[in-house]
């Protein structure tokens, strides 16, 4: 099957949405289908056209930003031209060019599917409000024209608007690709010894420095869990350094990090084995994200893989990776209290909060991701959706715990 997919920042960009789509292409690609993606030159020096890992990757050139938004006045004649190529369209919201490409597919008897990977929640201001309303308003129609909507969990797709006006005809949930490179013990064991982490409670959080993702809300939990361990300190594992639009969120942030040198490093982009060396050193990851920009927390399944609990924000969709699993807690939104009461407690007794990493990490594998959108993509191309839960499961604890999931087809109301 020739599979386009269609977002605005793709790798080498890191966020949640470009490494889902990285890990799902790469699937799909594996399995012997033709997958290419459109997306923008966000940084002048990649090249327009390479194959990454088996994933024909078309950059198209950017002549303007609007915020975290980009113009790309040739991005039309690209987008017709791989619409034609392809046997099936998958777009990834938000994303101001979706409406374009849904038509695109409707003129061409393509089939569109539409992944809504969060909400778009800019900062406060009078121009960020005129482009959020931009965004929804391209959202609103790509959602119209488009066959099939996907996200990852019924949390979100019952409580955030866009999602929930799609629930009787047009939703699928499919949970999210989560995978790690292979780490040894010994790669672990230097990473340990290299951050000095030997004795020291550990807690994580994965995430670029942006304001959505409530960094402040650890950095002001950190008095208290350091009155209960004293020797704690915070690993911060993603970008920190010039992302894009956070420019006033990292300097206003710049005092904290200066206080708690002693006891928050700032790690940067971890890849490959040192990532997955950052999780086996944890005892608690944190995400303590504000708002729904976030949909679920990928980094939560990470850890859990490797038997790291997490304490996490009240927030639907990111709060599934703990009720599901029971590993950790949810915490109310921006509350810097509770968050530190939760995370002292969970580093006082970690067993506890731990369940088997092998079944989790079979629950979220990119193969399992991509056999379903590839149902989906398959019902849509023969007119035939069948809009049915696939087969159990062949092990009951993994079929238990995935009972908050509907792995595919249109939502169960009851």
């Amino acid at each position: 099957m020739k599979i386009l997919e269609v977002l605005t920042y793709y790798r080498p960009h890191v966020s949640g949405l470009t490494i889902y789509v990285e890990r799902l292409c790469e699937a799909l690609a594996a399995q012997g289908h033709e997958v290419t993606v459109l997306t923008s030159r966000f940084d002048p020096s990649l090249p327009l056209e390479e194959t990454v890992r088996g994933v024909k990757i078309i950059r198209v050139p950017v002549a303007l930003r609007i915020s975290k938004g980009v113009i790309m006045p040739t991005f039309g004649a690209k987008a017709t031209r791989w619409a034609r190529w392809a046997d099936v369209m998958h777009l990834h919201l938000p994303q101001f060019d979706a409406p374009g490409l849904a038509l695109r597919g409707r003129i061409l008897g393509r089939p569109v599917v539409l992944t809504y990977h969060c909400d778009l929640q800019l900062p406060t201001g009078g121009f960020n409000s005129a482009v959020n309303g931009v965004v929804k308003t391209m959202n609103q129609i790509a959602g119209t024209l488009a066959d099939a909507v996907v996200t990852y969990t019924r949390d979100y797709g019952t409580h955030t608007p866009f999602l929930h006006q799609y629930l009787e005809k047009k939703l699928h949930i499919i949970p999210p690709p989560v995978s790690l490179a292979p780490c040894s013990d010994e790669c672990a064991h230097e990473f340990m010894q290299r951050n000095h982490l030997k004795g020291r409670k550990v807690i994580g959080i994965s995430a670029r420095l942006a304001t959505e993702k409530g960094v402040e809300v650890l950095l002001n939990a950190l008095p208290s869990i350091l009155k209960e361990h004293p020797d704690a300190v915070v690993l911060h594992a993603g970008p920190y350094k010039n992302v894009l639009g956070e420019e006033a969120y990292a300097a206003r942030l710049t005092p904290l990090f200066k206080k708690y040198a002693a006891n928050y490093l700032l790690l940067g982009t971890l890849h490959g084995e040192e990532l997955t060396a950052f999780y086996k050193n944890l005892d608690c990851l944190v995400i303590c994200s504000l708002n729904s920009t976030e949909s679920f927390g990928l980094v939560q399944i990470e850890a859990m893989q490797n038997g790291v609990p997490s304490v996490a924000s009240n927030l639907p969709g990111v709060r599934q990776s703990v009720t599901m699993t029971g590993m950790g807690q949810v915490v109310p939104i921006g509350d810097h209290e509770a968050l530190a009461k939760a995370v002292n407690e969970v580093l006082a007794d970690k067993p506890a909060f731990t369940r088997d990493p092998e079944l989790i990490g079979r629950a979220f594998s990119p193969d399992q991701t991509a056999a379903e959108y590839l149902k989906l993509f398959t019902a849509l191309r023969t007119k035939s959706a069948d809009n049915t839960t696939p087969e159990p499961l062949p092990y009951e604890e993994l079929r238990a715990m995935r009972d908050h999931w509907v792995p595919t087809g249109k939502i169960d109301q009851k």
